[in-house]
């Protein structure tokens, strides 16, 4: 072949001025490298959703009065919002939530703006006693805790809480932290407790002891007077300064007497009850729970945690206060950043290794300079878009690694051919070879980019969380070609060396490697003084190789390079010419291979799962009681569950760091963004060590120890969980009963509960209920006509109870650290004796009779009875919901077991007015299912659109998309023979990307064998010409993709800090990483395995055929013309 001269002018300036390049590279390295240490380091993304919570707290109310007093009017106003998805509230004893779903094109915060107008709009149809205002917050991804600090000791409550409280001001004050929750603490409290039948002797109502208070406990500003030319500040200071001073004060009673406030009351400083409870390993301490503020370096909030601490243990806490840190979720981020940067590595090195036998140990290292410049490059983004440095960040660049090189492979694969070994100037032959691949590289770079631009456009909250990924690639893929076009001819023509065959014969010592020696040997020795160990054995290490390149590798690289692989060209040659001789066996086979495949894949049924799940880093037992219940009650039934939970873990279990426990607060779901304080319910959480010191154990066998163990607890719905390895898309099986008459709903629940536990169907844990019929509930009964006749209305009878039983904060008690409520109500004793408050006298002055003062019984116009009302009510729309939810077993098929339940349930009938659906993950994984159909539909016609402007011919576009169409054998095949388990989402994504990295190599070969037909080469003879040309960058971009990701899809991982420290590697498989990542590159292996081949042998015998059909074709017309 005859190479045509053409040049790439960017490509030529860069050569031509190659000082300025060398600059810009170094200026790229510094600038890289310091953009990386500088971005926040964190586990998962950092996401906002357009989703907005609304909150209202209303103590001493029942669900239903909830719904009615407080959701109703909120939902009706929100009602009228643009862009509202879904409206989702809870509506439960005391406490009402509303989760707004808004599209995800609305912005967060004009969604959260929207919403507080419409709560706005709706207090005035809310009760007038609120205590607080509804609460209006987005959902955050950085909600969850990051640390819990536990505080412990021999100390008095009241002094542990002070100190609690010193250590909670500290963190908070620290900006990368948004609050810290308190839990298990006691809470100071002045008690004025009233002794109700000394009230009523001396007739005084609840009304006069509060005002008495409040308007005793004041600080009033007078206003100024001059005096002496001096202005001063007239103030009537009457605070109280302790306790004494309130019990002290005269009430004036209705009926004109006066008593002290210590007569009729018990006055006390005292604590709250308790309403949260926390245990570490068993034994009380207050924990903190410690929330990062958004964007914020996780990695670093936490060491400034602990430094805080460790700061204030030497410095002003007691020697005897204890504090243990757990739940540390940057222990998990360090390590999945450490893994996925050291597997980085890992492929790094492989990449190199089959570069340097391909291609030589200088072109080699040209090349691999292309993943770490392209990555420096993407990091200088990283701020502009606001991306933190997260897993799904740094799989990223582990998935751009093998594609990356693909660019610098071509062109510098084409330099050295064109070069051949300085038959001509390198000058001239970098500018060649970048201007003869250019528009190849570019559309194949293009194509490799078509599959992502779509998944940049993924709505809801997968889309949020792996909208870092196409972004990172498309960054990373365009620098790429920066790098390859403008860095490598440089580099290229720098160092290219023209080499000789003796001189692999008897390689001797020269002067360069002693040189380079003596350096490198002076460079580890300085950083091995200055304790940088790591950088001084590498310096060492660089000496070793230099000299194993030397004397061996050179020449098994040259006994490769002109013995072994021209043999294989040749073979390949052989077998390409025979394929082509058989165009119809072939394309047969394909298809018949692809309907095989595909029926193995159908007949082995590899399990299912939406997103994938590793052995667990932590275990989560939820424990749920009846609606109402104490939370002293909960917590003895939290107590029992938690040493079931410690018998099934086993006495010193060497991989359990911590067993903590909470009640009331931090109880719910990671997975459902819900923060409200609920005291039936409990959590225990278990924590693992991490997977590399865990010596091979399995985390996982504990979840079905855990679950049998705290089965069969009275009363209690217990739950057994694992962290999710993704975003919250809900229990697997999840299934809404909806519809208007609540009655209809609680029966239909009822039926399809006991339906489909009566099948039994495998692999479901249970089915369990968010709805609850049964809470306990007393009401008061009026006669309405006697109570009016008496003067008395509803309203002062509902205010006197709930004045009695939940009490009035009627002012607050201040000192040097705090203020804290002075809280008015009966005596316990009398608060909580039903008849008591029955026969409670109203106090009141009858202004019928002329202003006497009376009181008349409750009871003499009340009676009482005893009932149930539902514990929670739940609307999805402003429709009423009631949700049977449960997970699936770890060892059964997910997919599988909810396509059943499924099944069952089309075959369940419903009365009209009621429908059922199963919703949640499987809602979400449809949702996902069609989306990633409709990105591969997109990225099919960006592809061929592609191709069609580049070659301007839609033959050899349709040619080159068959091969996305039959890279799927690959795909089939893989998981068919080997039976993994299949994350749809990985799997989905991994096809999408994969479309875009077949696509590459198949336009290489067309290019270049139109290009020898251009040049006057027959079309069989092009084909084979263009096979056996383009073989070797086909099959090294190939081989760099898959090396890049094989480390990860079996999960290889060496610690290289510690092997360049201690000497020590510590290498093991497994981790959350290739558990969460390993699907996807395991898609890609097998897709790209298989599609190698089909650029290596099916293109070309698609392109003659079609090539032979155009013949016959041309003929036939011509013969019709004539």
């Amino acid at each position: 072949m005859k190479d045509v001269f053409k040049e790439f002018k960017p490509s030529s300036w860069a050569i031509n001025n190659k000082t300025t390049i060398y600059i810009l590279t170094v200026i790229i390295t510094l600038a890289g490298i310091a953009t990386y240490n500088s971005l926040p380091k964190e586990n998962f993304p950092d996401i906002t959703l357009p989703q907005i919570f609304v909150s209202v707290v209303y103590p001493g109310t029942s669900p239903a009065d909830m719904e009615n007093l407080i959701t109703k009017p909120i939902e009706k106003q929100i009602k009228g919002i643009s862009g509202v998805k879904k409206v989702t509230s809870n509506s439960v004893q005391d406490f009402t939530s509303i989760i707004v779903e808004f599209n995800t094109d609305v912005e967060v915060a004009t969604a959260k703006q929207k919403v507080k107008d419409a709560v706005d709009k709706a207090r005035t149809d809310l009760p007038n006693d609120l205590d607080r205002d509804p609460s209006v917050t987005d959902i955050n991804f950085s909600e969850i805790p990051i640390l819990f600090v536990n505080i412990s000791g021999d100390i008095e409550l009241n002094k542990l809480k002070k100190y609690a409280d010193d250590i909670k001001d500290k963190i908070e004050g620290m900006k990368e932290i948004t609050r810290v929750e308190m839990v298990g603490a006691l809470d100071r409290e002045i008690q004025i407790n009233v002794d109700m039948y000394k009230m009523q002797a001396a007739k005084i109502t609840m009304s006069d002891i509060a005002n008495a208070v409040k308007f005793e406990n004041m600080t009033i500003s007078g206003g100024t007077v001059s005096e002496d030319g001096i202005k001063r500040v007239l103030s009537v200071k009457g605070e109280f300064k302790d306790v004494e001073q309130v019990k002290n004060i005269i009430i004036g009673a209705t009926g004109g007497a006066h008593v002290y406030l210590k007569d009729i009351a018990d006055v006390k400083d005292a604590f709250k009850e308790q309403e949260s409870f926390a245990r570490l390993d068993g034994k009380n301490v207050i924990t903190l729970n410690v929330v990062k503020r958004s964007g914020y370096n996780l990695i670093d909030a936490t060491d400034k945690i602990k430094n805080t601490v460790e700061e204030m243990q030497e410095t002003q806490l007691p020697s005897n206060l204890k504090i243990t840190l757990t739940g540390d979720q940057s222990d998990s981020t360090r390590t999945t950043l450490h893994d996925l940067i050291n597997t980085i590595i890992i492929g790094f090195i492989l990449v190199l290794i089959i570069l340097m036998f391909f291609m030589g140990t200088t072109n080699a290292f040209f090349v691999a300079m292309s993943v770490p410049l392209s990555m420096f490059v993407a990091f200088l983004f990283m701020p502009v878009l606001g991306f933190t440095m997260n897993m799904i960040v740094l799989f990223s660049f582990l998935l751009a690694l093998g594609i990356v090189v693909d660019d610098a492979i071509v062109v510098i694969e084409n330099t050295h051919r064109i070069f051949e070994n300085g038959k001509r100037p390198i000058k001239e032959a970098a500018k060649m070879a970048a201007g003869e691949v250019f528009l190849p590289v570019l559309s194949g770079t293009l194509t490799t980019l078509a599959p992502f631009v779509p998944l940049a456009f993924w709505k809801g909250v997968i889309g949020e969380f792996m909208f870092y990924l196409p972004i990172t690639l498309i960054v990373t893929l365009t620098a790429s070609l920066l790098v390859a076009y403008i860095i490598n001819p440089v580099f290229a023509v720098g160092f290219m060396k023209p080499h000789h065959d003796d001189e692999h014969s008897k390689p001797t010592m020269t002067k360069g490697l002693k040189v380079s020696s003596i350096i490198f040997a002076v460079v580890g020795t300085i950083f091995h003084l200055a304790g940088a160990h790591a950088i001084g054995n590498l310096s060492y290490l660089l000496i070793g190789f230099s000299y194993l390149n030397h004397f061996y590798l050179q020449k098994a690289i040259w006994n490769f390079q002109n013995h072994a692989w021209p043999k294989f060209k040749t073979w390949y040659g052989e077998k390409l010419d025979w394929c082509l001789q058989h165009t119809r066996t072939m394309l047969v086979a394909t298809i018949v291979i692809f309907i095989g495949s595909f029926m193995a894949f159908q007949a082995r049924a590899p399990k299912m799962e939406f997103f994938p799940s590793a052995d667990p880093n932590f275990i989560y037992a939820y424990i749920k009681l009846p609606v109402g219940t104490d939370q002293l009650y909960t917590d003895s039934v939290t107590r029992i569950v938690e040493n079931r939970v410690m018998q099934a873990l086993g006495k010193d279990n060497k991989i359990v760091t911590s067993v903590i426990s909470n009640v009331a607060v931090g109880t719910n779901d990671a997975n459902e963004f819900d923060p409200s304080v609920q005291s039936n319910k409990g959590k225990i959480t278990i924590a693992f060590k991490k997977f590399s010191e865990r010596n091979g154990e399995s985390s996982a066998k504990y979840l079905d120890k855990i679950r049998n163990a705290v089965k069969g607890i009275p009363g209690a719905e217990i739950t057994v969980d694992q962290e999710k390895g993704g975003p919250p898309v809900g229990k697997p099986i999840n299934i809404e009963i909806r519809g208007d008459k609540f009655d209809d709903l609680v029966a239909t629940t009822a039926r399809l509960q006991h339906y489909l536990d009566s099948l039994d169907i495998p692999g479901v844990e249970q089915l369990k209920s968010d709805f609850e019929s049964s809470k306990p509930e007393i009401v008061f009964n009026i006669n309405r006509e006697r109570a009016n006749r008496e003067g008395i209305s509803t309203g002062q009878i509902g205010m006197e109870i709930r004045n009695a039983v939940f009490g009035n904060e009627v002012s607050k008690f201040r000192d040097d650290n705090d203020e804290y409520p002075i809280q008015l109500r009966y005596a316990y004793n009398q608060r909580i004796d039903v008849d008591a408050l029955n026969n409670l006298k109203i106090t009141y002055r009858d202004m019928n009779k002329g202003g006497v003062v009376r009181q008349v019984p409750l009871s003499s116009f009340c009676d009482i009875s005893y009932s149930t009302t539902y514990g929670g009510i739940k609307r999805i729309n402003q429709k009423r919901v009631i949700t049977l939810s449960s997970n699936v077993l770890r060892d059964y098929d997910m997919q599988g077991v909810v396509t059943n339940v499924q099944n069952e349930i089309r075959n369940f009938q419903s009365p009209d007015g009621v429908e059922v659906a199963l919703t949640g993950q499987q809602e979400k994984q449809m949702e996902t299912g069609i989306f990633l159909m409709t990105a591969l539909m997109v990225s099919f016609g960006l592809i061929f659109l592609i191709l069609v402007t580049q070659f301007n011919s839609l033959s050899k576009s349709l040619i080159i998309l068959v091969e996305i169409f039959f890279s799927l054998i690959g795909v089939f095949l893989g998981y068919a023979i080997t039976g993994m388990t299949i994350s749809t989402i990985m799997m989905g994504i991994g096809i999408v990307a994969l479309a875009g990295i077949v696509v590459r190599n198949g336009i290489l070969l067309v290019e270049f064998t139109d290009l020898l037909r251009e040049q006057g080469v027959e079309t069989y003879e092009a084909i084979l010409e263009a096979g056996r040309t383009r073989m070797t960058p086909v099959l090294l971009t190939a081989c760099a993709t898959i090396s890049g990701l094989i480390p990860l899809a079996v999960g290889l991982n060496i610690d290289f800090n510690e092997l360049l420290t201690t000497g020590n590697p510590h290498i093991f498989f497994g981790g959350d990483s290739v558990a969460f990542w390993g699907p996807l590159s395991w898609t890609m292996i097998f897709g790209l395995s298989f599609a190698t081949f089909l650029t290596l042998i099916l293109v070309p015998v698609m392109y003659l055929s079609v090539e032979k059909i155009k013949v016959r074709f041309n003929r036939f017309k011509n013969k019709i013309a004539a």
